[in-house]
């Protein structure tokens, strides 16, 4: 036995079924390792794709995801993707090539530190020069990747090392090991019941860290059980059906949407699942408003962020025992009626008007329509984001995409393409920006390849047009955010995908619903009228929307 086929059992003594990557000569000892073991490889087309399907994968399953590069480029490659993990919470493990460390006859020529360079970037960053070291530094890799907060890991694994024998006497494989988070303080869990109680206004705010399995169902019964309502960031969405009575909207605008009337009059904030990297909807003030942050970690501090209470522990139990504590509440909640009424008009705008090229909010409404209360959309970064985090209401956990941490153009084609391949009987689309769209546009081979049943909808204005947006916001001149795009049926036709190019707005449902039936890989091309951001979200965040 080498040390790459000591790396690859211990990949598989973690459970790890696949690995997505782009090979290069200096990965060849764990390539053949890999041939010979039960994992299975997705060659892809590009190292940052790899990434963002292996943090998919770590997204939606809790396990960690696994991708590979050889050096160099390789693995600069990867540094988005790990990034992407890192900040989404995601537990992912980067496994990138390495000139020999040795013995080299090649110089500086594609030397990359890369070890320090992961080092900002992950939780975990190790280079392996020692044989025996494997199976330990794979274990805490995957330890750490797991640990709340997840994230993103790397282990590099030089080309000589990868060849070397294994003594016989090496331990091949570490027992995995799990620790369960503990529950939180019971005399903290009253207190928190207690300032509930004495609020006359208060309000839920689901935040990306109660986006887990167990969390779901025991925050339904606190929302059903309690009476108070909700909301949401854009990485809680899903965590409680959206068509809820009680939920107040997504917090996809920095001030004065309809959640802002609500934060506003609410004084005192529940706040599961906090998550730093997203911007927060609402900032704290001294004397203001009582926050209680319940969470897996304790807060980190800052000017806006203060909580008053800290409720840590795992998050399930804590609201569960919340629930059993406080029992339904008598709260004045007209005005967050109100609210609720001025936002479900408000969603519904639009989404008959027949314009083309077609409304934003006529295109969330569709897709809506189109997609079942399971249906996976993953979304790109780009101004729709917006439009889908606040009109487009979540049934399920999981089922709204979206990367509100990094925020990187890019991800939304890998990030389904994974889902497709993880649930194959779910209807899946990517939601893409055509410049979002280009960035990994050949990963539709991939999916091809694959067999995947997946559709790709471009909106397309041959423009960056979240950044014309805030150009225009912000009372700049239209000028330097326009291109020109293939023809994109063309382009799915020659990677064996089937394109289509929708010229009415009646035409797109039934578009989408013919791609449904007939399964594989469909590009969409969807002329989209963005003038709505400007009529209507710059003017919200101009104007005061709430209600007296």
């Amino acid at each position: 036995m080498n040390a790459s086929e000591l790396f690859v059992k211990a990949l598989e003594n973690e459970g790890v079924e696949v690995i997505y990557g782009v090979p290069g000569e200096e990965n060849l000892d764990f390539l053949e390792a890999l041939r010979k073991s039960s994992i299975r490889l997705i060659l892809c087309r590009h190292e940052q794709g790899a990434g963002f399907m292996a943090a998919t994968y770590g997204r939606l399953t809790g396990k960690t995801g696994v991708c590979l590069s050889t050096l160099g480029p390789g693995a600069t490659n990867l540094v988005t993707a790990g990034a992407y993990a890192n900040l989404g919470a995601f537990p992912m493990l980067m496994i990138t090539g390495q000139k020999p460390i040795k013995s080299s006859k090649q110089g500086q020529f594609q030397i990359v530190d890369v070890v320090k360079m992961m080092q900002p970037l992950t939780k975990y960053t190790r280079q392996i020069v020692n044989v025996n070291m494997i199976p330990s530094m794979v274990r805490e890799a995957f330890r750490v990747s797991r640990e709340e907060r997840p994230g993103a890991v790397h282990l590099e694994l030089p080309e000589d090392v990868a060849r070397e024998p294994v003594e016989s006497n090496s331990i091949p494989v570490f027992p995995k090991s799990y620790v369960r988070i503990p529950e939180a303080d019971e005399e903290t869990l009253q207190t928190a019941a207690e300032a509930v109680r004495n609020a006359k206004n208060p309000l839920l705010l689901i935040g990306a860290g109660a986006n887990r399995r167990r969390v779901r169902s025991e925050l339904e019964k606190f929302v059903e059980t309690t009476g108070i309502y909700f909301i949401n960031t854009q990485m809680g969405k899903g965590v409680i059906d959206e068509r809820s009575p009680q939920f107040l909207g997504t917090a996809a605008l920095s001030d004065n949407d309809y959640i802002h009337c609500a934060i506003g009059r609410s004084d005192l904030v529940i706040n599961v699942g906090h998550d730093v990297v997203e911007k927060p909807p609402f900032f704290m003030e001294h004397g203001g408003k009582t926050v209680i942050h319940i969470n897996f970690n304790s807060a980190i501090v800052d000017n806006v962020y203060f909580p008053q209470v800290e409720v840590v522990g795992d998050i399930a139990s804590s609201i569960a025992r919340l629930t059993e504590m406080l029992g339904a509440l008598k709260g004045d909640n007209a005005y967050f009626a109100q609210v609720k009424d001025h936002l479900d008009q408000h969603i519904r705008e639009e989404t008959e008007n027949d314009s083309f090229p077609m409304k934003p909010q006529r295109v969330v409404a569709d897709v809506r329509k189109v997609m079942p209360d399971d249906g996976v959309i993953a979304l790109d970064n780009g101004i729709y984001k917006i439009w889908f985090a606040r009109n487009y209401l979540a049934r399920e956990p999981n089922t709204v995409l979206l990367d509100n941490a990094l925020a990187t153009m890019g991800a939304g084609l890998p990030s389904a393409m994974e889902v497709a391949r993880l649930w194959p009987e779910r209807q899946v689309m990517a939601i893409v920006g055509d410049g979002g769209f280009m960035m990994n546009s050949q990963g539709v081979e991939t999916a091809v390849r694959l067999g995947l049943n997946l559709v790709v909808m471009i909106l397309n204005d041959s423009s960056y047009g979240m950044i014309r947006w805030k150009q225009y916001a912000m009372g700049y001149e239209d000028f330097g955010l326009e291109f020109h795009n293939p023809d994109f049926v063309k382009y799915a036709e020659a990677y064996g995908a089937t394109g289509h190019r929708v010229k009415a707005a009646s035409k797109l449902v039934p578009l989408l619903e013919k791609c449904y039936k007939k399964g594989g890989v469909h590009l969409v091309d969807l002329p989209v009228d963005y003038s709505e951001n400007n009529k209507v979200l710059v003017d919200m965040l101009r104007q005061k929307v709430c209600l007296v």
